[in-house]
């Protein structure tokens, strides 16, 4: 596993219990109605699951392979920040917002940028000659 796995790990676990503490104590829906008006907080909740899940598993895959991860990864952080912006937007929550500039940033902007991250790149052995060189 290497950076973007990792990466995609911690993300995966994180937003895994996200989802499972909407289950266990579930919290204010404030600025959330865009959502709740179609099912209950904790029915949203298995959306934050899955895509940890899924983001957890693409951990392990190939470098290369882990596209879905990264996606599986945007998908709650942009579904609630449209949320929250549907909030302002309809003068139900000011705040929305602010919240909404948060998951677009720390979420799916970190998300997006990790995504761009190469692996490492090992630099190649110098030769031998290069060695007996001095090089």
């Amino acid at each position: 596993m290497g950076r973007r796995g990792a990466f995609l790990l911690i993300l995966g676990i994180g937003k895994t219990c996200w989802g499972v503490s909407f289950i266990v104590d579930p919290p204010d829906t404030q600025g959330l109605q865009l959502l709740t008006r179609w099912c209950d907080i904790e029915h949203w909740a298995w959306l934050w699951i899955l895509a940890g899940l899924i983001t957890s598993a693409s951990a392990f895959l190939k470098i290369g392979r882990d596209r879905w991860g990264f996606i599986a990864a945007l998908v709650p952080p942009a579904v609630w920040a449209i949320a929250y912006l549907f909030a302002v937007i309809g003068g139900e929550y000011s705040r929305g917002a602010w919240v909404a500039a948060w998951y677009l940033t720390s979420h799916v902007g970190v998300i997006l940028w990790a995504s761009t991250v190469p692996e490492y790149e090992v630099p190649a052995a110098p030769s031998r000659a290069r060695r007996a060189e001095g090089g």
